[in-house]
């Protein structure tokens, strides 16, 4: 017999789709409303929810929340209805403040690959990070400086650094990065929040966005890294401490600060499933609307093992939702 842990073996990202709808549908009631950990809150209890009628035996490898202490699956999680043994990487809500304050490109995002193929961040909560798209795939490097990923990926593109756009999250921790950028003669466009849409859109077509640096969670780093291995892009991290206790609990644990990560040290699997519902009106996904008793949503799932994307558009009636869920929509 054997006793090795069944792999996925058919297309998940689909029933991933209702896990994301669900807690964007959550989400959505809070938009606008100045409270980030309430509308963070509703998107974990209709992740959750859902996720335990997916055909799985899953567990939650990243588990967001840990950094700001807001409400989460956590990490080590049990999740799922049985089946094949697979990882989980979650954001119940990636951007729970552009959700909270009504601003675009909040999403709900899962992705999932098969048993032990997930990277552990252990005690890190952040990574330095680059991503590009297929164009650029193989051309960077997170050692070297930035005009020189500039240049790399401007000629990959066949054009010059004038032409490139850059994403960056919008914190004081990136002024050097933005000062370089800016010197360089590239064009730069700051996120507030949400930088897992701001690596997808390096990959996506005529998205406008070329390159991603800087640093930001290491939830949104694995959970990019599905994406981009999905889209056929690559991202590189480094984990990075904010301060001497998690250097040291980094360090006891084995982890090696200088080590830098590629896609697939940050994602195994070469069959990886991702799926992402927009919450707040988006460059890629339609935000969630209500329209009386229905509400509709856009919904984007990939596949890396057939290369298949799709994006779904949905129409959900609120009062059959009800009869199954617990979830207030």
């Amino acid at each position: 017999m054997n006793s090795q842990p069944q792999a996925p073996d058919r297309n998940l990202a689909m029933d991933l789709a209702r896990v994301t709808e669900a807690a964007a549908l959550a989400a959505a009631r809070f938009i606008g409303r100045g409270d980030k950990h309430a509308a963070d809150g509703a998107a974990v209890d209709a992740m959750r929810l859902v996720l335990n009628t997916v055909a799985m035996d899953g567990v939650v490898v990243i588990g967001e929340g840990e950094k700001d202490e807001a409400p989460m699956l956590f990490n080590g999680e049990k999740i799922g209805a049985g089946g094949p043994a697979c990882d989980i990487a979650v954001d119940p809500i990636d951007g729970t403040t552009l959700t909270s304050l009504g601003r675009n490109n909040a999403i709900a995002v899962i992705a999932l690959s098969e048993r032990g193929t997930m990277f552990n961040p252990g005690p890190c909560v952040y990574m330095e990070k680059i991503a590009v798209g297929p164009e650029a795939r193989d051309v960077i490097d997170l050692n070297a400086p930035i005009k020189a990923n500039l240049e790399a990926v401007a000629k990959a593109k066949g054009g010059q650094i004038r032409d490139v756009t850059v994403v960056i999250l919008e914190r004081d921790r990136h002024n050097d990065i933005i000062k370089e950028c800016r010197e360089a003669g590239a064009m730069i466009r700051l996120i507030p929040d949400g930088d897992v849409m701001g690596a997808l859109e390096t990959a996506w077509p005529d998205s406008g966005s070329d390159i991603l640096f800087g640093i930001g969670g290491t939830p949104e780093g694995v959970i990019a890294a599905c994406a981009l291995k999905a889209l056929g892009g690559e991202i590189q991290g480094r984990l990075t401490v904010r301060n001497a206790d998690e250097k040291r609990e980094a360090l006891d644990a084995g982890y090696d600060l200088t080590q830098v990560l590629s896609t697939d040290d940050l994602v195994a699997s070469d069959d990886v499933f991702f799926a992402a519902t927009g919450v707040t009106e988006g460059d890629i996904l339609r935000g969630v609307r209500y329209k009386g008793e229905s509400a509709s949503t856009e919904t984007l799932v990939m596949r890396s093992k057939t290369g298949t994307i799709r994006r779904i558009s949905a129409s959900h009636r609120l009062e059959k939702l009800k009869q199954y869920s617990k979830v207030e929509y």
